[in-house]
């Protein structure tokens, strides 16, 4: 088969500096879940690889560099370029002070904006700790290996779940909920928290304390999105923003992800392409959510879907 010389190259973010604060024990984004020791981590480096991304930006916090070094060996740095970029909670704008009272990370937002010197081409974002499937991360790449970056509004994407498909048997979740107009782009997209099922019904919390029902087919993002290089600059533009509108709650307030894409949607500076998915997501929100995945990863090796070893 020919190469396209005209298609981009990409690249994968992985976001892996959360505390995980509502897991119990060691680090939850290298929690060993497959047959022959692997984390949700090696699943997602493997099906990115298998769809044709160039490079992987991980992004941590210092003092989990060597654990990372431990498991991305060089049958992985063989098949993909691998680089880390830190996320700590000095790297502020200048002038801004660093909040002394701070412990946990800056959110997500953040998480992606610390990659700006490492990243010059569409790049994906993900989760250390989410299992998005094979199909999710070929139509992403395929998306990003065809966008303008020149384009103006910017061309985002993100691969959209069902709610049903992302809640956990063991406690509430925070989801991304997004509104979709008919021909498939996002219209909104807003955080939610402590969504859950409650007899039979499933509702969650906005940020305004404003509770919701929810249907069964409601799109959310998991943080599985598609963006180009531009969409650093507004990151950075709304940091200072959002540290000037909170810095009587600096200590506590997060940068999220979701909040951004929607502060650039409705000002027009992007738009976001709503890609379907057939996969089923799957991850480790709590400790005793690691049974799940464990049976869900043997039972998709017995059926061939991922080789008896992921990397040899």
């Amino acid at each position: 088969m020919g190469v396209n010389i005209n298609m981009n190259k990409t690249t994968l973010v992985i976001m892996a500096a959360g505390m995980g604060s509502r897991y119990k024990g060691g680090i939850k984004q290298l929690e060993t879940v497959g047959p022959n020791g692997e984390s949700i981590l090696h699943y997602s480096l493997f099906d990115a690889i298998e769809a044709g991304f160039n490079k992987v930006v991980f992004v941590i916090r210092k003092e989990l560099r060597e654990a990372f070094d431990s498991i991305i060996d060089e049958s992985i740095r063989s098949k993909i370029e691998v680089e880390y970029a830190y996320q700590e909670l000095s790297m502020v704008p200048s002038g801004y002070p660093y909040p002394e009272g701070r412990m946990k990370p800056w959110g997500t937002g953040h998480a992606v904006l610390v990659t700006k010197e490492l990243v010059d081409t569409p790049f994906a974002v993900i989760n250390a700790d989410d299992f998005y499937g094979k199909n999710s991360f070929r139509i992403l790449h395929d998306y990003l290996a065809k966008v303008d970056m020149n384009n103006k509004p910017m061309d985002f994407t993100m691969v959209g779940f069902s709610i049903s498909n992302t809640l956990s048997d063991n406690g509430t979740v925070k989801r991304g909920h997004c509104t979709v107009d008919e021909n498939g782009m996002l219209c909104g997209l807003n955080e939610m928290y402590d969504i859950e099922r409650k007899n039979g019904v499933i509702v969650g919390r906005y940020e305004t304390g404003d509770f919701l029902e929810l249907d069964e087919n409601s799109i959310v993002s998991m943080s599985m999105f598609g963006f180009v290089p531009g969409f650093f600059d507004v990151i950075e533009g709304y940091f200072k923003v959002f540290l000037d509108e909170n810095k009587d709650d600096v200590n506590k307030v997060e940068l999220n992800l979701p909040t951004v894409v929607d502060l650039a949607i409705n000002n027009n500076l992007a738009k976001m392409k709503v890609l379907t998915t057939p996969d089923s997501w799957f991850g480790v929100t709590y400790s005793e959510d690691r049974e799940k995945v464990v049976k869900s990863l043997k039972e998709l090796h017995e059926k061939k879907v991922y080789p008896a070893k992921l990397f040899n």
